[in-house]
């Protein structure tokens, strides 16, 4: 318990998953936590949920899309609590209708991903940063994503806008580290969220089982206690750095699993 005692904590698209699971760890250890998301709702639910075991949230609308949504969250978040120590920008949408490969990729879905997944974390350091200075330090988390390392067949927009927050991450941290303002990324692998259980299939599940160092897939609080260390003191002297939850899904040559099969085949196994 403690690990992030009386720090302060906005948390970007927290109603649900990832944002969800971060959000509650943090409240658990002693943070005083704001969940900001557009399912308004959802971090008003989760907020109440956390405030019944006695612990300090509360919910704020966000749009992720909109410069003065941002700054309206971060403004709630001072004014409830006199200052923002922990900024974990988190949103980020994909869409495999319109996000396609380069050639029939929708335009006008380009600029909204860049505006929502890379934009947003712009903005919301940018207005976070002087409270932080104010406060003698703060940790900034991102969340990018493995498809921000890799090329895939679609979601060119996506991979391009989580490789953008991957390098701004560095941008950030190499420019405001002397104001003891540290900025972290966590670059997810598959995830099963509850939205990932309902919307994927299980031929899709198993694909990427079939590539998987581990066993397993990954859970929101994997992903949600990375988010927890890289907000506490335990991280103090790290900055600047991507951490890969993926389960060792990108390590291996690409022809491993497939290889591998074909030594139990002509084994016998």
């Amino acid at each position: 318990m403690g690990r992030v005692q009386d720090k302060v904590a906005l948390v970007t698209g927290g109603a649900s998953g990832i944002g969800l699971s971060a959000s509650n760890l943090l409240a658990k250890e002693g943070a005083k936590v704001v969940i900001s998301d557009f399912n308004v709702e959802g971090a008003e639910q989760a907020a109440e949920a956390l405030r019944t075991q006695g612990y300090e949230a509360c919910a704020v609308f966000l749009d992720a899309g909109n410069e003065q949504s941002i700054i309206d969250a971060i403004n709630f978040t001072v004014e409830k609590y006199g200052t923002i120590t922990v900024l974990y920008n988190n949103v980020g949408l994909t869409n495999l209708q319109k996000d396609l490969d380069v050639l029939n990729i929708d335009l006008d879905e380009w600029d909204r991903l860049m505006d929502v997944n890379a934009k947003s974390v712009l903005i919301g350091s940018r207005y976070a940063i002087p409270h932080m200075q104010k406060a003698g330090g703060g940790s900034i988390i991102n969340t990018t994503s493995m498809a921000g390392f890799a090329g895939d067949v679609v979601r060119t927009a996506y991979g391009a806008s989580k490789a953008a927050v991957a390098n701004m991450t560095k941008y950030i941290a190499a420019q405001y580290g002397k104001d003891n303002i540290r900025c972290n990324a966590v670059a997810p692998g598959l995830i099963m969220t509850p939205a990932a259980e309902r919307n994927m299939p299980q031929e899709v599940q198993d694909i990427f089982a079939k590539f998987n160092a581990l066993p397993y897939h990954g859970e929101a609080d994997d992903i949600g206690y990375t988010v927890l260390f890289l907000a506490s003191d335990e991280s103090k002297f790290i900055t600047g750095q991507t951490i890969q939850v993926e389960g060792g899904h990108y390590i291996g040559n690409p022809s491993m699993a497939d290889f591998q099969a074909f030594l139990a085949k002509v084994q016998g196994k």
